[in-house]
């Protein structure tokens, strides 16, 4: 079985056409499974094309693809999700399902129905939730990445997605790390940053296995999915240390 993430977190990276059939062609060949995380398939920017691997020939009866309420509709404390598939997959699914959740928030499952109704009624117009929120959320990205680059760190500009990962490593030598007692450097960090700054981030290392954390402990993960004013505040946060 294949794990694939598109748009992904914490890159942002958009698989491509291209990309994907590759993915595809190795999962015919070696009678591969793929579950296909998609749960940011509407939060795509410059141009960026979303594509559903189980779109692609011989995918569908190989692939789960997962989505998300909380993603798709900006209602993250919702924790309402789903899963598509065939049928012979999603019922072993759904076995899983069952003795892992004891009851589901149908009141919640019913708002998450109605608003994928009206909106997909109007995908295509200018008004769609759909497309009216990565305009917003583009803005907002590039607003980040040019007070992070400003600060000294490197962003990397994602393609989809909210988040955006910023390599953190041009300023350690503005920083006495000493005093914080984790392992890896950017638990160091983003709990410096907390205390001393104000400005809260993730740190990356946490999504790699530990003999491959390493590969993360340059990097800081930021949220731009954030009112304006927040967003202005850390700029203004970062700017005074710089």
């Amino acid at each position: 079985m294949i794990i694939l993430n598109t748009p992904h977190n914490p890159i942002g990276k958009v698989f491509n056409r291209k990309e994907l059939e590759r993915i595809a062609e190795l999962c015919r060949k070696w009678n591969v499974l793929c579950v296909s995380d998609e749960v940011y398939e509407w939060l795509v920017f410059d141009g960026a094309e979303h594509i559903r691997i189980c779109t692609l020939p011989g995918m569908w009866d190989r692939t789960i693809t997962l989505g998300s309420a909380g993603k798709t509709f900006s209602v993250t404390g919702w924790k309402i999700g789903w899963a598509y598939g065939p049928a012979e997959l999603i019922r072993n699914l759904q076995m899983v399902h069952q003795n892992s959740v004891y009851t589901c928030p149908t009141p919640l499952q019913e708002g998450v129905a109605r608003s994928f109704e009206v909106e997909l009624a109007r995908l295509g117009q200018p008004e769609s939730y759909f497309l009216s929120l990565p305009r917003e959320l583009k803005q907002k990205r590039d607003f980040m990445a040019k007070f992070l680059s400003e600060s000294g760190m490197r962003p990397t500009i994602p393609e989809g997605g909210y988040f955006m990962l910023a390599d953190w490593s041009p300023l350690a030598g503005k920083i006495d790390l000493s005093s914080e007692p984790d392992k890896h450097r950017d638990y160091k960090f983003t709990k410096w940053m907390t205390k001393n700054m104000g400005l809260q981030g993730i740190p990356p290392s946490a999504f790699y296995s530990e003999p491959n954390k390493h590969l993360g402990e340059d990097f800081v993960r930021y949220c731009f999915i954030k009112k304006q004013e927040n967003l202005d505040k850390a700029a203004e946060l970062l700017s005074k240390w710089k």
